[in-house]
């Protein structure tokens, strides 16, 4: 959870600090401190972040363009560690926290704008980015989240989007228990609808969210939201799923959807939804049941082309958001404040 935690700060200016933020401090030691770019200018693009817990100093990034970098002194100096590698395009990327040897990393950006990047499957680190091995699935093209069982680094899941500008059958959730060597594919919904988030319970990986988006773009436009988007959840390792409906959740057509469960308790689930009654949703029973908790439409002015949610790894009512700002909630989502 600490690694999803450090995306929200550092996907947008990378600060190594990030990765410390959940620990108990005096704001006032910290009031004079600001945000600061720390590079490389080379990568492009970041929608794909990771720290390794217990490592204030060490984490990773890819750029949409740029490929895979590490730094090890906390953004002082980074170096690119794909170069050699048969991929460019990262849509996103996790360390396993059993060993944080083991990278995976989902090519393709999934921020569909108008100058988009496609990428060629999923790749594999097992000695901390000096080789790779290609695991397959090509013809996602556009993959949003990787996510890594915290206990076992052979079990991971990747949430497809599918081909950006026209239907294919290799989209949705697709989970490996083998390391990469073969996929199958746990979440489908149809040709035009993929999977745009993936969330963990940080106390119970058997329990996921999985947001899932219905959209197509042409060189010219962007259509955003349809029947097959919605919220779904599983209890069992992502071997079978439900779908949310109703119990607070918008009724009619939603677009695309970010959702984060709290490290600080299980029950808490945050989801920012694009749809006519959209805005930051929030469950305290675990995705049973729902209550709009704010509308501001800043969280929702760009819905279909950046809308990320992170909450606090420790305290319940602390989220963060993204979308025309990075955006951060101390009350439950009630309230938010523009960073930095």
């Amino acid at each position: 959870m600490y690694k999803r935690f450090a995306a929200v700060l550092a996907s947008l200016v990378l600060l190594g600090a990030a990765v410390t933020v959940a620990q108990q401090y005096d704001p006032a030691q910290f009031a004079g401190m600001k945000y600061r770019l720390v590079g490389p200018f080379r990568g492009g693009r970041v929608l794909a972040v990771s720290g390794i817990p217990g490592n204030p100093y060490t984490f990773y990034f890819g750029g949409v363009a740029g490929g895979v970098w590490r730094t090890v002194d906390a953004g002082v100096s980074w170096t690119p560690i794909s170069d050699k590698a048969p991929f460019s395009s990262i849509g996103a990327l996790a360390i396993a926290e059993s060993n944080p040897s083991v990278i995976y990393v989902g090519t393709g950006e999934s921020c569909i704008r108008g100058n988009i990047s496609y990428g060629n499957g999923v790749f594999k680190s097992t000695d901390g980015g000096k080789s790779w091995t290609y695991l397959g699935l090509k013809e996602t093209q556009h993959i949003s989240r990787v996510l890594v069982n915290p206990r076992n680094p052979d079990v991971a899941f990747v949430a497809a989007l599918g081909h950006a500008y026209g239907p294919n059958p290799d989209r949705g959730v697709y989970r490996t228990t083998d390391g990469g060597k073969s996929w199958q594919r746990v979440l489908f919904k149809d040709d035009h609808t993929g999977a745009i988030d993936l969330a963990f319970d940080p106390h119970n990986p058997n329990v996921l969210f999985a947001a899932m988006y219905q959209a197509q773009r042409t060189p010219w436009s962007l259509s955003s939201g349809g029947p097959g988007s919605g919220l779904w959840r599983s209890v069992d390792g992502g071997s079978t799923w439900k779908q949310l409906q109703g119990h607070g959740l918008p009724t009619d057509i939603m677009g695309r959807i970010g959702v984060s469960v709290s490290g600080a308790d299980s029950n808490r689930v945050y989801a920012l939804i694009e749809a006519k009654d959209g805005g930051l949703f929030r469950s305290d029973d675990g995705g049973d049941s729902w209550t709009k908790i704010n509308d501001d439409q800043r969280l929702t002015q760009r819905a279909w082309y950046f809308t990320h949610i992170f909450a606090d790894p420790r305290n319940i009512d602390t989220v963060y958001m993204l979308n025309t700002g990075l955006f951060r909630s101390t009350d439950g989502g009630k309230s938010i404040n523009l960073l930095p």
